[in-house]
């Protein structure tokens, strides 16, 4: 199974808000500081963003790495 450039930004974006989470909520066993709930709210207003502009730079990467889209894509 290939994953598709739609897979791997859900992918990214969905790890990226884990490990902020993680690393920034208190109660954590990985908890360093707040200051990582920053980066959750990034990812969130990117993700927000792209859905209304379908601008994303991990799926502009992905594609000059070759990654296929998916059908329907673009």
């Amino acid at each position: 199974m290939t994953l598709t450039v739609n897979q791997f930004v859900r992918i990214f974006a969905g790890a990226f808000v884990l490990i902020s989470l993680a690393l920034g909520v208190d109660g954590s066993p990985l908890f360093v500081s707040k200051n990582f709930l920053w980066f959750t709210a990034f990812v969130g207003a990117n993700l927000f963003q792209s859905g209304f502009t379908r601008f994303c730079p991990l799926e502009i990467f992905l594609r000059k790495a070759g990654v296929p889209d998916s059908a329907g894509c673009r």
